[in-house]
């Protein structure tokens, strides 16, 4: 699995709409100036995720994106399945994508492989954009703290 820029900046602004979750709709410049994100590319990333039911979007005075779920009902692994293809290092221990190799059943490789891949499906989902929000919101608290110290 490699997460691509275009994951990374997926996740980026799907974290940005959890954290203004049930505060109104958030307007693509606002992710672009925050995430720092290009606007032209969260463009294509924001149509994306609307197609496959991640966000949904109004247009007008006064339009922009939201999350179409709670963000505790939004899995880490689904979105960058959904960017960046399945997780699994390798085709042949892939669930989704996969391969079918001669040598799976006595090859070394292919075990440990699959180890990686398990550990990491097991991670990405369980991990919700709920979370990752509280550990954003968790290092920014702690980052403050930090700072008064060497004020």
């Amino acid at each position: 699995m490699k997460i691509t820029r275009k994951g990374e900046y997926a996740m980026r602004a799907l974290v940005d709409l959890a954290l203004h979750y049930k505060k109104g709709m958030r307007q693509i410049q606002d992710i672009v100036r925050e995430e720092d994100i290009p606007e032209k590319f969260l463009e294509q990333i924001l149509l994306a995720l609307k197609n496959a039911g991640f966000v949904e979007s109004k247009r007008g005075v006064g339009g922009g994106y939201f999350l179409s779920n709670p963000p505790d009902k939004i899995l880490l692994g689904d979105v960058i399945r959904l960017i960046d293809g399945p997780l699994a290092p390798l085709d042949c221990v892939s669930k989704t994508k996969h391969v079918k190799c001669p040598k799976e059943i006595t090859c070394g490789i292919h075990s440990v492989m699959l180890d990686v891949s398990n550990a990491t499906a097991e991670i990405l989902d369980h991990v919700t954009l709920a979370d990752v929000c509280n550990r954003t919101k968790g290092m920014a608290e702690r980052r403050a703290e930090h700072q008064m110290y060497y004020i």
